[in-house]
């Protein structure tokens, strides 16, 4: 069933490369649609202030999601010790999945596989149609997407969008975080907790500058904040 899907679809692949510049036109036309505004906007800050590189968000997002050993959908990064011992301390940075406003993955799936989800925002993948041709990881400027080891399809963090989200609770990760450095919610409403934060704190998000406007942002450690 899985072989036959993927001829199917790769098939599919091809009568669109050799399309006409109508099939075109429609194609760009299903992408500004996929633009449109959300009616929830979901973001996550990670408060680096608060990280002590526990993990739990990686093993919580890993339990969860059902992600294969050997590739990862969240990793906290350890960088340090910095300073003299013994006051030396560490900094802790979260990578996965930005959810751009405007997904450069999204742009580049011949099939669709890769989308905005118009209620959300959120970027996730339609597993069913995705052919593993690989386009979205190459036009990922934040290297975080991967091919499934079990689904042979791209895959990436989607805040929990078919596990946890779907069961009204927070994801994996923010719920399992011992310290709260997570903080997740929807920025179009001006009461929720992620836009408080936002308010109160300067963060950053990383390559601004390539228009994509990400939705994951971060509280950035001062030195020696987080020490162990």
């Amino acid at each position: 069933m899985e072989n036959s899907k993927r001829r199917f679809l790769k098939g599919t692949c091809a009568l669109l490369a050799g399309a006409s510049g109508a099939t075109l036109l429609a194609t760009v036309s299903a992408s500004n649609e996929a633009k449109a505004d959300p009616s929830v906007k979901y973001a996550l800050i990670h408060d680096e202030t608060k990280c002590i590189g526990c993990k739990a968000c990686e093993v919580a997002c890993r339990e969860t999601n059902h992600v294969p050993e050997g590739v990862a959908r969240l990793k906290i990064e350890q960088t340090g010790p910095y300073g003299e011992y013994p006051n030396q301390f560490y900094h802790f940075s979260r990578k996965s999945c930005q959810h751009c406003e405007d997904a450069p993955c999204v742009n580049v799936c011949p099939t669709g596989a890769a989308f905005i989800d118009k209620e959300t925002g959120i970027v996730s993948v339609d597993a069913w149609k995705c052919v593993g041709c690989q386009y979205c990881i190459a036009a990922c400027p934040y290297k975080i997407r991967f091919i499934n080891p079990v689904t042979h399809a791209a895959d990436k963090c989607d805040f929990c969008r078919e596990t946890n989200l779907a069961q009204g609770k927070q994801p994996a990760c923010v719920a399992a975080c011992p310290t709260k450095a997570l903080v997740f919610g929807n920025l179009k409403d001006p009461t929720s907790q992620v836009v408080q934060v936002l308010k109160a704190n300067p963060t950053q998000r990383a390559k601004v500058d390539l228009g994509t406007r990400p939705k994951l942002f971060r509280i950035v450690a001062k030195s020696g904040e987080v020490a162990i």
